[in-house]
């Protein structure tokens, strides 16, 4: 079975917890990925806020083709591929794919460089993520092509209504376990994961599989 913290990421934007400013109903990346109009994208922000969880729900909505590559393990040769994959008309009738690269500060210059042609045409529809600052870790060009929503660290108000209802569900969660916790646990739970919700989720997990029942 799946870690928790990735059973747990959110499929829908109605799931999704938190970044209100940037993601909250109407407001402009809501509204983009409600249309299917995304355009290149890149995500900033700390761990654990929700980069990933969000390219997974636009994975989950979009018509277009969606495919993800970690910056660790990738390179030129990847980006190729996706690039060709894309403009087969016949198994991609539109022509786009929206890429996901992870972690995409660790892409080198020719890397980086390798992408550009394709986001100022269009055939790629980037979405990076990053938790180093963009403005100094990717290519100028690329950002200047993309639009830089920063993320911040969750809410311990965030984390407890996710924590909330992780302990309720009973496809994902851990509802079949029926627990009972006091909620000034959860509270403390909250405050001491440092916005970082896999922490939370690693902790309670940790905690019910070790635990007689």
């Amino acid at each position: 079975m799946e870690p928790l913290a990735y059973r747990m990421k959110p499929k829908d934007l109605n799931d999704f917890y938190g970044q209100e400013e940037i993601v909250g109903k109407n407001k402009l990346l809501y509204r983009l990925i409600k249309a299917d109009k995304l355009t290149s994208a890149i995500f900033w922000g700390p761990p654990g806020c929700g980069k990933t969880s969000l390219a997974r729900i636009i994975a989950n909505t979009t018509k277009n083709k969606f495919v993800t590559l970690n910056a660790t393990n990738s390179g030129v040769s990847d980006i190729k591929k996706v690039v060709d994959e894309a403009q087969n008309i016949f198994t991609n009738p539109t022509g786009k794919v929206i890429l996901f690269i992870d972690e995409i500060h660790r892409f080198n210059k020719l890397q980086q460089d390798a992408l550009l042609p394709h986001v100022e045409k269009g055939t790629v529809i980037l979405i990076g993520a990053t938790t180093e600052n963009p403005y100094f870790s990717v290519n100028k060009a690329l950002i200047s092509r993309s639009t830089v929503f920063k993320f911040k660290e969750l809410s311990a108000q965030d984390i407890l209504n996710i924590l909330k209802n992780c302990i309720q569900d009973k496809e994902n969660g851990l509802g079949n376990y029926h627990l009972e916790i006091e909620e000034n646990s959860l509270e403390y739970l909250a405050n001491i994961s440092n916005g970082d919700v896999r922490n939370a989720f690693n902790v309670i997990e940790l905690a019910v599989l070790t635990t007689d029942m």
